[in-house]
C-alpha cells in the first residue's frame, strides 16, 4: 500500500525562489519518467524524511499534487554537504506492472559460531541489486550468519530466491564472512639491539669528528 505524501506544484523556477523554499524547510523536486512530462513540485522536507525513515527507500509513494496522486519512488536526492538538510529530489513515476532495478539493504541476522571462536565476522556487501515490480520489492533481504565457523563465507548466489525478484549484483560477490583473529606481532628484542647499537655507533663517530 502506498504511503501518501503532499506536494504542491511548483512554477517559478528561479535560484531566488529555490533558496527561499529551502529555507522554509521546503524541497524542490521533479516528478517524471514513464512516459509523463516532468513536473516542478515541492515537498515538506520534515515530512519526506519521515516518509523514507518509517517505509524505506524504495516505499511506494502516492504523491497528491494539488488533489492529483501518482504513484512514484524516491529515484535520487542531494543533500547540502556543511548542512545535511535536503536541498532537491527526483521522484521516478511508477508503473506497478512494471520490474524496476533497485538496490535493497542487507540484514544479517543470527550469531556466527566463529566469533566466538575468535573469528571476525564481516560484511562487505551492505546493498543487494535486484529487479522487481514495485509491489514485491522488499524492505530488507535478511542473511543468516548462524551456521559459519572461521573460514566460511555467504556469497550472493548462496542466496534462495521466492521467485518475487530478481537477483542482479554477481553471485560470486561476498555478502558476508568470518575471518580467522590476527596473530599478534612479537617484539623482537634483537632488532630493538641492533637500532641501539647503530645508535651508539652514530653518535661514536660524531664524538670522533668533533675531537
Amino acid at each position: 500500500m502506498a504511503v501518501k505524501l503532499k506536494a504542491d506544484k511548483r512554477d517559478n523556477n528561479t535560484k531566488s525562489y529555490i533558496k527561499e523554499l529551502r529555507e522554509e524547510g521546503i524541497v524542490p523536486a521533479v516528478v517524471y519518467g514513464n512516459g509523463k512530462e516532468p513536473v516542478s513540485v515541492a515537498v515538506d522536507s520534515v515530512d519526506l524524511l519521515k516518509t523514507v525513515r518509517d517505509e524505506g527507500k524504495n516505499a511506494i509513494i502516492s504523491l497528491d499534487i494539488k488533489g492529483n496522486a501518482v504513484d512514484v519512488m524516491l529515484h535520487d536526492y542531494q543533500t547540502d554537504p556543511l548542512k545535511g538538510s535536503l536541498v532537491h529530489a527526483d521522484f521516478y513515476v511508477v508503473n506497478m506492472s512494471e520490474a524496476r532495478n533497485v538496490e535493497v539493504p542487507i540484514q544479517l541476522e543470527g550469531e556466527a559460531p566463529g566469533s566466538k571462536e575468535g573469528g571476525v565476522l564481516q560484511q562487505p556487501l551492505y546493498d543487494l541489486e535486484i529487479s522487481a515490480k514495485p509491489n514485491d520489492i522488499p524492505d530488507q533481504i535478511s542473511v543468516d550468519v548462524s551456521k559459519l565457523e572461521v573460514g566460511d563465507s555467504i556469497s550472493v548466489g548462496d542466496l534462495p530466491t521466492d521467485g518475487a525478484y530478481e537477483i542482479l549484483t554477481d553471485a560470486e560477490t561476498t555478502i558476508a564472512t568470518v575471518t580467522a583473529p590476527t596473530a599478534e606481532i612479537e617484539t623482537d628484542d634483537t632488532t630493538t639491539g641492533d637500532a641501539d647499537d647503530v645508535e651508539a655507533i652514530e653518535e661514536g663517530s660524531k664524538n670522533d669528528k668533533e675531537d
